[in-house]
């Protein structure tokens, strides 16, 4: 299918192939004049390039419907925000209040009232638009689908076809673990067609899981083996991702577990393995002297020059909402405070740790102000809000950092193998399973595993829990992860005394509203089946 060249398009290039260091080769490909586009080679990559711009780390992107968004892994309203800052890792966020706060207890009740239009940090945290995004993608497949050899070998389209198909497959991922399963536009020849985009109901879980398990499964067998450009995805990443889907959707899905188990030997190939290198390998695993290292499957690639301006390439700003205002400059902040707490680690987790666990020395229990004054533990939910994660470290004197986020480790495709294995036999785990955890383990210190947490299933999944939270804090998994188990409720309330209002956010009443306008029924609220029984044992403990 061929497309008309306008400028505003162009300009949405021009940002992307702008926006990345290293990462894409800043090239804008066509001309400012109307014509048939894409039809070269060229092209066609920067066609299949805008795909990228939700995976971005700038402040919000454009994809030219909704307004400007958040994308999925900027920390103020990507993963981070979602599925960290909702669950029991983060303490509540009293000394901001808005919905950074609401989101840090579970309290979902504004997201009823989100408007159309630009996201807002604490009031309009919408990511309902990007459901139009998919339909964006799903034009951007069809056009790659369609172009003749002439411009692309069959090798080079799929490969494209690959990129494009796990960016679509992965924001349905991130919209489902958001909202629950949303409508979607799937086929290239329904992306105008106003009976499909009028179809605004709720696909069944199944429904949603298979679609987003074919873009997975098609990025797997197509995308690049080794990535074109450094940030641009592999199929690796494609793996690693389904064997994630394939792990949180096995309850439902027939032949999941095993699929994720599949993945795992795809991966385990020797080419990935724990970082271990020197005294503190936890701590020097996210330095800006060990990025892309052999633990490292796919990271977004961030530079410290970067500033928040889709000119400037990936900015990591996670320390600019992780410390408090009034930090002092000097060790370990040569730069000093950020401009406030939303992220934090409460109390009562960090507490759970063991005590000789490397891990938490990426974790800073007291601070010196401006005024030269110790806050520490005795100024909780005063001062400050929570424990300051230092998990990516001020390494310049940079306002923001150039440390990369990672996407991808294979310290999470262990605890994943183990975590499919035990679930797909139902039995107690074997030698291979426990061994993987205790590798995560050792890395950070820690002894094996007592024999108490490896005798039974359910002993061993508790462990890999536990363990999951420990070694990924604030890498946008916790609440998936708490869902997965059926133990969203009951951690929320153990940690901060609070009941979720919701499972997963409310769609806004914008979309409700216009799906009545089209004679069709969006329920607003979905939860999963063992929501009730979640919420039952939760109200237990309160009891």
């Amino acid at each position: 299918m061929k497309k008309k060249i306008f400028l505003p398009m162009l300009v949405s290039l021009q940002l992307l192939f702008g926006s990345c260091e290293n990462n894409f080769d800043p090239y804008i490909y066509g001309a400012l004049l109307q014509g048939e586009y894409p039809s070269t080679e060229q092209e066609y990559v920067s066609y299949m390039m805008i795909c990228y711009l939700p995976y971005t780390t700038v402040w919000t992107y454009d994809m030219g419907s909704g307004g400007l968004q958040h994308g999925i892994h900027i920390q103020s309203g990507g993963t981070v925000r979602m599925f960290d800052s909702t669950s029991d890792i983060c303490a509540s966020a009293t000394t901001v209040g808005a919905d950074w706060e609401r989101f840090t207890k579970g309290d979902y009740s504004n997201c009823f009232y989100y408007w159309r239009g630009n996201v807002d940090d604490g009031s309009n945290l919408n990511h309902f638009p990007k459901t139009a995004q998919i339909t964006r993608m799903t034009e951007i497949i069809g056009t790659l689908e369609k172009a003749p050899l002439t411009a692309l070998t069959e090798e080079k389209k799929n490969n494209l076809l690959g990129e494009a198909r796990l960016c679509r497959g992965l924001m349905m991922y991130f919209l489902l673990h958001v909202y629950g399963p949303v409508p979607v536009i799937l086929d290239p020849e329904k992306v105008i067609d106003p009976e499909a985009l009028s179809n605004t109901v709720r696909p069944s879980l199944d429904e949603m899981t298979q679609w987003i398990t074919d873009d997975l499964e098609f990025a797997a067998k197509n995308a690049p083996e080794v990535a074109p450009d450094l940030g641009r995805y592999t199929r690796d990443y494609a793996r690693f991702c389904l064997m994630k889907h394939c792990l949180n959707e096995g309850e439902h899905m027939e032949g999941y577990y095993q699929r994720a188990m599949d993945m795992y030997n795809e991966l385990n190939t020797g080419k990935y393995d724990l970082f271990r290198t020197g005294s503190t390998p936890y701590v020097d695993l996210f330095k800006n002297a060990n990025k892309f290292n052999k633990e490292i499957i796919m990271a977004v690639s961030c530079s410290p020059a970067a500033d928040g301006n889709p000119k400037h390439g990936n900015a990591n700003p996670f320390l600019m909402w992780a410390l408090p205002s009034d930090v002092a400059k000097g060790d370990p902040f040569p730069m000093g405070g950020g401009w406030f707490q939303a992220f934090s680690m409460d109390k009562k987790y960090y507490d759970a740790f063991e005590s000789n666990d490397g891990r938490l020395k990426t974790i800073v229990t007291s601070y010196k102000d401006k005024n030269g004054v110790i806050i520490n533990k005795d100024n909780l939910g005063v001062r400050w809000n929570g424990y300051i994660m230092n998990k990516f470290p001020q390494e310049t004197m940079t306002t923001f950092q150039g440390t990369d986020i990672p996407l991808a480790r294979w310290a999470d495709v262990l605890l994943m193998y183990a975590e499919a294995e035990v679930r797909k036999t139902g039995t107690v785990p074997s030698v291979a399973a426990i061994n993987a955890v205790n590798q995560v383990r050792n890395r950070a210190g820690l002894a094996n595993l007592p024999a108490v947490a490896t005798n039974t299933k359910d002993a061993f999944l508790d462990a890999i829990l536990i363990e999951r939270g420990h070694e990924l804090f604030y890498e946008g998994n916790r609440k998936i992860d708490l869902i997965r188990f059926n133990k969203y409720a009951q951690e929320m309330y153990k940690a901060k005394g609070v009941m979720p209002t919701h499972q997963y956010m409310p769609i806004p009443n914008y979309a409700v509203e216009q799906a009545v306008s089209y004679g069709k029924e969006l329920k607003q609220t979905w939860e999963r089946p063992g929501w009730a029984e979640d919420k039952s044992k939760a109200q237990q403990n309160i009891n």
